[in-house]
């Protein structure tokens, strides 16, 4: 079977197409034969070594899919190496898919939509009426992130994005406007995958008692060191977050993926699909990921 690999940590260029043997189901597991394979942000940090877990080499990356098990269901599944024709997935994590539903946005829902509720929900704490910021809002995690946090009760949601473009897309979404650092008001919470000089601004702008969330490092330069005191004068907090463990916690993946398949059934909430890519194209993909020319969820294709 076609799958992509990578056997050293570099950039996109260290994706490779290779040929190995279909993968054997183990006791309670399943082979799905797959439809199309989630890229997420976690999996460019994995091809560079950046990640926060250490897998070791050569490793297949991919951590969802929507597939087919032997009869018939579509399904969708957390995996390992789902960048492949064919993977293996536990029985008992499988959710059907309605055949309606696109694999693009089913797939927007596994790991951004549950990063976005569990933000929001788990570590953010989101009360009614709050003030929320999300950076890079018109991504996989940030474009359901928007709206969410009006699901969820907040009092604004303001939008930060790198292109007029992707600006229509967050206000389109619900964003009641798009903001750039300082803050004209102070932010109850703010959302941020980038790190660098935008968390630190994002630092200065919460409110007494607000609760900045850090999920991320995309800008690659380094994590930007909390010093106490400073919390203690802003009167806020720095909230860490990685869904790997946050998903093995008791209910923390059924529940929110039901409320989010809810969400969409009832259309209150919008998947964004990026990109399609050929699974041979993953490089290209990661490439496109990093310079920000996608939006909303981008998928591999076998």
């Amino acid at each position: 079977m076609l799958a992509i690999q990578f056997d050293h940590f570099g950039g996109p260029e260290a994706l490779r197409p290779v040929r190995l043997p279909p993968p054997v189901p183990g006791p309670g597991e399943v082979l799905l034969t797959v439809e199309a394979a989630g890229v997420n942000f976690a999996d460019t940090h994995q091809v560079d070594g950046s990640y926060l877990g250490e897998d070791s080499l050569p490793y297949v990356p991919g951590s969802e899919v929507v597939g087919r098990t032997p009869d018939g269901r579509r399904v969708l599944a957390r995996v390992s190496h789902g960048y492949a024709e064919q993977v293996v997935a536990k029985e008992s994590a499988l959710l059907d898919v309605p055949e309606d539903l696109g694999a693009a946005e089913a797939l927007a829902l596994m790991m951004q939509g549950l990063t976005a509720w569990h933000l929001l929900r788990t570590s953010a704490r989101l009360r009614a009426g709050e003030r929320v910021v999300v950076h890079s809002a018109a991504g996989g995690v940030g474009s359901l992130a928007v709206q969410l946090a009006g699901e969820f009760g907040a009092g604004s949601v303001l939008a930060q994005v790198s292109s007029p473009a992707k600006e229509r897309l967050v206000l389109d979404l619900g964003a009641d406007a798009v903001v750039t650092y300082p803050l004209q008001e102070k932010a109850d919470v703010i959302l941020d995958a980038v790190g660098g000089e935008l968390f630190d601004q994002a630092l200065g702008s919460l409110a007494s008692l607000g609760r900045l969330v850090t999920y991320g490092n995309a800008s690659r330069t380094g994590f930007t060191p909390v010093d106490p005191a400073r919390l203690g004068r802003l009167n806020a907090s720095v909230v860490g977050f990685w869904l790997r463990p946050t998903l093995a916690l008791p209910g923390a993946v059924d529940g929110p993926l039901r409320e989010l398949f809810g969400l969409v059934t009832a259309g209150r909430l919008r998947p964004v699909t990026g990109g399609e890519y050929p699974l041979a194209d993953a490089g290209r993909a990661h490439e496109d990921l990093l310079a920000r020319r996608t939006v909303g969820k981008v998928v591999l294709r076998p």
